[in-house]
């Protein structure tokens, strides 16, 4: 059970740990899953061949988060933004970081996995499957609640320690105590970043301000940035107020994020704000680090929640409905294409959005990542409003 438990927690683990550092993996956390499941089952079928060695998983496991920290790939800042390794060097290609990640992950699993599988030998089929169950189950649940707690990688870390101490033989295994010091040790350096925090979704870094704006990135990838209200009223931030008939009373911001919209909607003469952000982080860094001190106003409510599950609860009318970009750049486990926010754009969601707006009320949304989502968004509006949407494309973009 011991064994099956450090099994699932060291792979989400590993999925964590490689998509904050490695940006070609940031926007597909399943690469890693993939690689777990080919190395688990590899595992299992080398313990009848006698290849691999449990003994040999704290050592990979601290060799590869060291591969893989040391060898971070990031987007630079600048106007290149160019991809950047150690002390801003080139990064290395794709060709080369992609297979590196895939098979380092798959053989630390195999190595764990070998664990599993010998252990597996000592019960009844149905009795090792039992306990196979309940201690993956229990790494899930573990490591979910570490997430939810915000803890970083040094707890990760001090937890698969104390677990391969406890399944290590009763001999010969001194260095296996220097691996499992390594491994706490390399997976505490993610912890020490003092721009880093972690969310229950990513390794969020908040800088220091730079051109007027405070950046914050998740998985080394530019995601926000905080703004003076006087640059935010300049930016594309104010699209949606210039297509109302008169300033909204009452506000529902989903994708709150650092509080740009929430600033903006309480300059524009917003009664109240509902400020719904998924992200516990980043609503925190807004609120401690915002010029603008939206989230202190006496007007505006935060709800660490889901958008989609916010709506379903909630029986409050608004004037304005405004989805501001809530890109989470996170894939559901287990699905090849679902998103955190996927199920904000879909047909139920929006007959929902179309139930919470007050009579002349306005549902508006942006999103200046992913033009080709343009056409399925309006489809879908138009089919829930029954007329189509008013489409202001700005300068950036191109395109339909």
């Amino acid at each position: 059970m011991l064994a099956s438990f450090v099994m699932l927690f060291a792979e989400l683990a590993l999925i964590r740990w490689v998509a904050a550092y490695q940006i070609y993996v940031a926007y597909f956390t399943n690469f890693i899953l993939l690689a777990s499941f080919l190395g688990i089952g590899v595992g299992f079928i080398g313990s009848r061949t006698g290849r691999f060695s449990f003994r040999l998983a704290p050592a990979s496991f601290a060799v590869f988060a060291g591969v893989v920290f040391t060898l971070r790939v990031t987007k630079g800042f600048g106007q290149a933004r160019a991809l950047e390794t150690v002390f801003g060097l080139p990064a290395p290609p794709t060709w080369l970081v992609l297979p590196v990640l895939f098979l380092g992950a798959a053989w630390v699993m195999a190595c764990i996995a070998r664990g599993v599988a010998e252990l597996f030998e000592r019960f009844e089929p149905l009795e090792a499957y039992r306990l196979d169950i309940a201690g993956s189950l229990l790494g899930i649940v573990v490591f979910s609640t570490l997430s939810f707690l915000s803890a970083g990688p040094l707890v990760w870390g001090a937890v698969l320690g104390v677990c391969f101490l406890g399944l290590a033989p009763a001999a010969g295994y001194a260095g296996g105590k220097v691996a499992v010091v390594a491994t706490i040790a390399v997976l505490g350096l993610g912890s020490l970043a003092s721009v880093d925090v972690w969310s229950p979704y990513y390794r969020v870094s908040v800088y220091a301000e730079r051109d007027g704006r405070i950046p914050i990135r998740v998985n080394s990838l530019p995601h926000q940035s905080m703004l003076e209200l006087e640059d935010i009223e300049a930016a594309f931030y104010a699209k949606p107020y210039s297509h109302l008939e008169r300033p909204p009373g009452s506000v529902l911001i989903v994708g709150a994020g650092n509080g740009n919209d929430v600033a903006l909607a309480l300059d524009r003469g917003a009664d109240h704000v509902d400020a719904v952000e998924i992200d516990p982080r980043l609503q925190q860094a807004g609120s401690e680090l915002h010029s603008a001190r939206p989230y202190q106003d006496a007007r505006v409510t935060p709800h660490i929640d889901d958008g989609r599950a916010f709506l379903e609860r909630s029986d409050d009318e608004y004037d304005l409905i405004l989805f501001a970009l809530p890109d989470s750049l996170t894939l559901v486990s287990g699905q090849g294409s679902l998103r955190l926010e996927s199920y904000l754009f879909t047909t139920e969601a929006m007959v929902s959005v179309r139930e919470h707006l007050a009579p002349g009320g306005v549902y508006a949304m942006y999103n200046y990542y992913r033009s080709e989502v343009f056409a399925r968004y309006a489809g879908t509006m138009r089919e829930v409003f029954g007329h189509d949407p008013c489409f202001d494309a700005g300068v950036a973009v191109t395109g339909p």
